[in-house]
């Protein structure tokens, strides 16, 4: 894997081993960010961030932030090598699950203007009536959420849908935020750190 574009455009990214992530392709990364756009200056969160691929590309495009949620402790590891090798500011990395991250996220009154979902195509359906709750709250006026699925299925969550595309075995729905959901609230301080929390299953 490599960075597609930005600053950091051609770096090597390290992948966590074995089977328990699938990292986003070079290709499929490529084309999210040709349907999102610019990304300057954005709030990013990355939900079942795996090597941190979708945020790293984000913060070398010229994201202000990004805040890596994942409880993987190989996966964990990658990020932080990936994040420290190409010596990326603006991040944060969230260690739990990612449904209490979330939850805690909307409950704190967080916002993002951009949000990458990319969970276990298996475990879709499980935590679909979850993401549904919490995350629209968190996106920003004028927010954008991608989600990475199997080409075969068709998520739904409470939010309008821009576009849907297939690519070979992946599936990208690109969702904004709904008319009156979202604020321009600055984002909340706080910078690049670690801190663990949330059941790690």
């Amino acid at each position: 894997m490599r960075v597609i574009a930005g600053s950091r455009k051609g770096h090597k990214l390290a992948a966590p081993r074995g089977l328990d992530t699938r990292p986003t392709s070079d290709r499929v990364r490529e084309n999210i960010f040709n349907l999102v756009g610019p990304v300057d200056g954005a709030r990013v969160l990355d939900l079942f961030a795996g090597s941190g691929a979708l945020g790293i590309e984000a913060l070398s495009r010229g994201a202000a932030s990004t805040a890596f949620v994942e409880h993987d402790p190989d996966a964990l590891r990658t990020i932080e090598r990936n994040l420290d090798r190409l010596r990326l500011r603006g991040a944060r990395v969230i260690r739990g699950d990612v449904l209490w991250a979330i939850a805690q996220e909307a409950s704190a009154g967080a916002k993002y203007d951009l949000v990458l979902v990319d969970p276990p195509y298996g475990m879709l359906t499980e935590i679909q009536p979850r993401l549904a709750r919490h995350l629209p709250p968190l996106l920003a006026e004028d927010g954008l959420l991608v989600l990475e699925t199997d080409a075969r299925t068709e998520p739904e969550l409470p939010l309008p849908v821009r576009t849907s595309r297939k690519y070979g075995q992946t599936r990208v729905t690109l969702f904004e935020a709904a008319s009156g959901v979202g604020s321009t609230e600055p984002p909340r301080s706080g910078g690049a750190g670690v801190y663990g929390a949330g059941a790690e299953n």
